[in-house]
């Protein structure tokens, strides 16, 4: 009696375990770190009740579906923009510190004629955002991870639904996780007025029904495939600073008109067919801008691509540095590939800055960089935490020639799982504007020491470790 009541138990308990062998085996080929392999083979083996559910959920790290929706566009009307693009093509000189590799990653090339404008803090950069919205003719592709139905959220609704009524085409992308609390009025109200508007739908298709792992996280607009922006701003009252819980924001973008716009609308592109299931008719004519002639390099990353695009890009731009490279991010939580790269730049003369946070966002990131920064202290390497607020920005400089603004953060998720975006230019003018606006961040952040962190209690120090164990697989 006894063995027949708990003989389906026992297959259950079979079957938990038999999945979790299944799913350890799955994560032994294709999680992409030692350190994500072994956390979740050990854990899948050892609690397979709660585990995979979880893997099957967090653990995947291809987002295959996107891979598939991707190809069939090689031979769409997207690409035209090469063909559009080749006079205003940059041929990169020979030897070190020129982003050949990062060329290699963005599967196009630096491309002249375009006038790039910084954009420092949220009104003026939504300012700018509006006012460009403002001149759209024939289509408006707007994108952003983080959408609320605030003050902000509704101004830009305002400005879209008048748009759709003056015959513009509006096509409207939004993360539904970032954007989870975006109410469905916001969206109905949206749709109604003629807006095209979808989320980026993760989720879409059986084989990626439970991943909540992937986000897009990109910020892109486009207009009428001549005018770009990109930046870390998301749609929220908290960007203008507005959010007393917050404080101050300081957050960068930047606006780009000529020909590399249409890297930033290719990948709208190639977003919007995954979400919507549509080819957009776009126009991929290349214009030069009459504001600049800014070589410059859209290089888009994500979980699609054969290659960790995100991490590759980074140690790119930390290998090319020769006398300087200043970087800035929100989250700090780099893989040990690029912490190797930092440590050889400090080690052969570069002077390396990095300016993070001194306000914690999410306690397990703040937690994860005290668990390396000394060494890098030890090897030179220069850490600043800004303290006048909340530090968004995802800036970088190299020299006195390159930078780059965009949207990855130097951490596991902008290098694995999230979908990402970033312009890089090769430009004095331009890099001398990055330089002064980092100047005045730096100067408002503080340098850390090895005697704070010698001062720092036990506790503190354990529970970085253990929040840096967790890093390969957030």
């Amino acid at each position: 009696m006894n063995a027949m009541g708990g003989s389906p138990w026992a297959l259950v308990l079979l079957a938990c375990h038999l999945l979790g062998a299944l799913c350890s085996v799955h994560a032994l080929m294709s999680v992409r770190t030692p350190q994500g392999t072994i956390a979740w083979v050990v854990c899948l083996v050892s609690f397979p009740y709660l585990m995979v559910p979880a893997y099957l959920v967090l653990g995947r790290t291809k987002f295959r579906g996107y891979v598939v929706a991707r190809q069939v566009l090689e031979a769409s009307s997207a690409g035209n923009a090469a063909l559009a693009v080749q006079p205003f093509v940059v041929r990169r000189p020979e030897g070190l510190g020129t982003m050949h590799a990062a060329v290699s990653l963005a599967k196009g090339p630096f491309l002249k004629g375009n006038g790039v404008e910084l954009l420092v803090d949220g009104r003026e950069t939504f300012d700018s955002i509006f006012a460009g919205l403002e001149q759209a003719q024939r289509y408006a592709l707007v994108q952003f991870f983080i959408v609320h139905d605030d003050e902000l959220g509704r101004e830009l609704k305002s400005l879209l639904l008048r748009k759709a009524a003056e015959g513009v085409r509006v096509y409207f992308l939004y993360d539904e996780w970032g954007s989870h609390d975006l109410p469905r009025s916001y969206v109905r109200q949206l749709r109604d007025g003629g807006v095209a508007v979808r989320p980026f739908h993760s989720t879409r298709g059986w084989g990626n029904r439970f991943q909540l792992n992937f986000r897009n996280h990109r910020k892109v607009v486009v207009v009428d495939g001549h005018t770009g922006w990109i930046g870390g701003h998301n749609v929220g009252d908290e960007y203008l600073g507005l959010d007393p819980r917050r404080g101050a924001w300081r957050d960068t973008h930047v606006k780009i008109t000529g020909p590399a716009v249409l890297g930033m609308q290719k990948s709208f592109f190639d977003d919007w067919r995954w979400a919507a299931g549509e080819k957009l008719e776009l126009d991929w004519l290349a214009q030069p801008s009459l504001a600049g002639d800014v070589p410059t390099l859209i290089l888009a990353s994500g979980p699609a691509d054969p290659q960790e695009t995100a991490s590759l890009m980074f140690q790119d731009v930390i290998h090319s540095a020769r006398r300087r490279l200043w970087i800035t991010s929100p989250y700090f939580v780099p893989d040990p590939a690029v912490i190797g790269a930092l440590h050889l730049a400090a080690l052969r003369g570069v002077e390396v800055r990095i300016l993070i946070p001194d306000y914690p966002d999410h306690l397990l990131v703040y937690l994860s960089a005290f668990a390396f920064v000394g060494e890098m202290i030890d090897s030179g390497i220069q850490i600043y935490r800004y303290r006048e607020g909340f530090l968004h920005q995802k800036v970088f400089l190299i020299d006195d020639a390159i930078s780059g603004v965009g949207t990855a953060n130097l951490d596991n998720r902008s290098f694995r799982l999230n979908f990402e975006i970033t312009a890089i230019f090769d430009d004095a003018g331009v890099a001398s504007r990055v330089e002064r606006m980092l100047a005045a961040d730096f100067a408002r952040a503080r340098r850390m020491t090895r005697e704070e962190l010698r001062k720092k209690p036990f506790w503190f120090k354990a529970a970085a470790r253990a929040a840096s164990l967790a890093a390969p697989i957030q």
